[in-house]
């Protein structure tokens, strides 16, 4: 089945389209990457978005208009991925996360019992402009979209949500892995080799904190938004990071917190950048350094999550997500983690650039042709596994 998946994550820097040719189910399905691009958002439209994720309100008028013109984008995506292309018979989208918010763990004490008990109260909230009923009917093509609420209702975080498709296109038959996102947040999947007893069972993963959000956030203001991010980390590369200062960030809750966990923008954006510089001005950091040391934070977030919380070290780190093409990030992330291999995914056969758009791509195949569940509770926290997405058929009468 040709399947079109559509993906903009927190970094904002455009929908990513990926056309993909898909068989089998779980441990047999096979993914062929037909066609990938990244359409960028309009400057007016992006920076309605990271405005909207920054806090800015909206009237109700204003987030339908809002809701409209990313479906609208998002259904160009997908007609132009297919151009001249097989036709898609499906298409997976995310959407835009504008807002996220994850189950609030808090500590309650029973009547009847005198140890303290877990409760999440209230449910989490996530909120991916887009909707899919619009592109359904603007492509013509059927369209699930939605893909976090269900496992939101169930009592997940909504988040991670590609970790069964990591399990089945990327697990090795001997090798530990894990599946290292860095978009505008960081988040990992811990694959166990195949030979593991139950291994699927054994699958964890979480958001590990900040992945390009911050540093984007910090070229644009340097440059005075002539550029959007440090290419390569040629900029960071040139600097010397602050350890004392990243030492004193990772004390925020977050990075102690135990998994299940997600996090966006809501914490590590402008209001956690703006609180950063202010630290650093008492360290005198030249810009070079400045950008440094908040790669060296993602780098130590990642690390950090890796020696407190994963059952073991891997073998193999595979990235992808934008954070991937970051020589500097990646040579720091591999001097820290020595005993793994830090490689991409394109280097297994699974394009980095294009991973969260084929993932979700996956997520609608499997909602709309097999009933396969989408999420791993041991992943999102969820109380059971359950179906991912809302299904949208577009009008008959709509002119393909």
């Amino acid at each position: 089945m040709k399947v079109i998946g559509l993906m903009s994550g927190t970094s904002v820097d455009g929908i990513d389209a990926a056309l993909v040719e898909i068989s089998g189910r779980d441990v047999d399905l096979k993914v062929q990457l037909l066609a990938g691009e990244t359409y960028p958002y309009p400057v007016q439209l992006k920076e309605q978005i990271l405005a909207v994720c920054g806090g800015r309100t909206l009237s109700i008028a204003q987030l339908a208009e809002l809701d409209d013109a990313i479906a609208t984008h998002f259904a160009l995506a997908a007609k132009s991925i297919g151009q001249g292309k097989p036709k898609a018979e499906l298409i997976g989208s995310h959407g835009q996360t504008v807002y996220h918010r994850p189950p609030v763990k808090q500590l309650s004490v029973s009547s009847h019992q005198s140890s303290v008990i877990n409760s999440s109260i209230p449910i989490g909230y996530s909120l991916q402009l887009g909707r899919g009923e619009a592109i359904a009917n603007l492509t013509g093509i059927p369209t699930v979209s939605n893909f976090r609420a269900a496992d939101i209702a169930a009592g997940g975080q909504g988040a991670p949500l590609v970790s069964k498709v990591d399990a089945y296109l990327l697990a090795h038959p001997s090798k530990y892995r894990t599946i290292q996102n860095i978009g505008g947040i960081g988040n990992l999947t811990y694959l166990p080799a195949h030979h593991e007893l139950d291994w699927e069972k054994q699958i964890c993963g979480w958001d590990t904190g900040p992945g390009n959000a911050l540093l984007d956030l910090a070229v644009q203001q340097l440059s005075n938004g002539r550029q959007s991010y440090d290419r390569d980390g040629s900029w960071a590369a040139k600097g010397t990071p602050c350890i004392k200062l990243v030492r004193q960030w990772l004390e925020q809750d977050f990075f102690s917190e135990l998994p299940p966990k997600s996090t966006g923008r809501e914490l590590f954006g402008e209001e956690y950048l703006a609180q950063c510089w202010q630290d650093a001005q008492k360290e005198q950091l030249s810009t070079a350094d400045w950008l440094a040391t908040l790669t060296e934070l993602t780098v130590a977030s990642i690390a950090h999550s890796y020696r407190h919380f994963l059952p073991q070290m891997p073998d193999e780190i595979l990235l992808c997500g934008g954070g991937s093409r970051n020589l500097y990030l990646r040579q720091r992330l591999q001097a820290e983690l020595t005993s793994a291999k830090v490689l991409t995914t394109d280097e297994v056969g699974v394009n980095g650039n294009f991973k969260e758009a084929i993932a979700f791509a996956v997520l609608a195949y499997w909602r709309f042709t097999c009933s396969i569940t989408g999420n791993l509770p041991r992943v999102t926290g969820a109380k059971q596994p359950i179906l991912l997405g809302e299904i949208h058929l577009p009008l008959m009468s709509v002119n393909n």
